[in-house]
């Protein structure tokens, strides 16, 4: 795995660079906002953690859509809100400002490190977003390519701080029952001026249209981050379209 999320950072730059040249549609993956935590040691193993979420997105107007989406990290107890409004600038490129907020128990602060923190306190985060996402044919499948900026504002002793999130993906329409399904695989690296390349996602699912305006999307997401434990979320969202 740690072979694969090293290739895959040096593919970045390059499918970046094709991607901006490409045409296409934005991409309906959504994204779950994971919780962060203080470094520590390695010691315990991997976690699993259930996360259901919901999306509700409505049009503003024509090529603007607001988007309200809740996660709910199950195994840390943690809850998270995230506004978006994605702006078609182009017919291939979005524009997407956000704000992401997640508070963390103390709970979960000593179940997401290696070793338990001994936290009493809990812990919140306020981020602000901007992204810029293309998306691209190559025969009947769609890749997408999103670069985003993340001011992360943080409680405490924490200082604030920037972030720089590069995710590639791949997505493939196939007609099951009459209906379009669309698998979908990403892999996702984050940047920061101290840490380094700190954190890698690589995130599996498909979306499954339930009527006109609903959508099921189940996936898996494995999450490796230094200074806290793998996890492994098991995400199952519903994605309301109100247009």
């Amino acid at each position: 795995m740690r072979m694969l999320t090293r290739f895959a950072r040096y593919l970045v730059p390059s499918v970046l660079v094709v991607g901006l040249m490409s045409l296409g549609a934005p991409s309906a993956a959504q994204e779950v906002g994971a919780p962060d935590a203080p470094d520590a040691h390695e010691g315990r193993g991997s976690v699993v953690a259930p996360s259901p979420w919901l999306t509700v997105s409505t049009p503003i107007r024509r090529g603007v859509d607001f988007k309200l989406s809740t996660f709910y990290i199950g195994e840390f107890q943690v809850p998270v809100v995230q506004i978006d409004v994605p702006v078609r600038a182009t017919k291939f490129l979005t524009i997407t400002p956000s704000y992401l907020y997640n508070w963390v128990p103390a709970s979960g602060l000593n179940k997401m490190t290696p070793q338990p923190l001994g936290a009493t306190d809990s812990y919140e985060e306020n981020q602000f977003r901007i992204d810029g996402t293309v998306t691209f044919p190559i025969q009947k499948f769609e890749i997408s390519v999103r670069n985003m900026y993340v001011r992360r504002f943080r409680e405490g002793a924490a200082n604030d701080i920037g972030r720089y999130r590069g995710r590639i993906g791949i997505a493939h329409p196939l007609a099951v029952a009459g209906r379009t399904w669309k698998p979908f695989a990403s892999f996702e690296s984050f940047y920061e001026r101290k840490g380094g390349w700190n954190r890698d996602r690589i995130w599996s699912g498909v979306t499954i249209p339930v009527t006109k305006q609903l959508m099921f999307q189940p996936s898996y997401m494995w999450e490796r981050s230094q200074g806290n434990r793998d996890v492994n979320y098991v995400l199952l969202g519903l994605i309301v379209n109100t247009k």
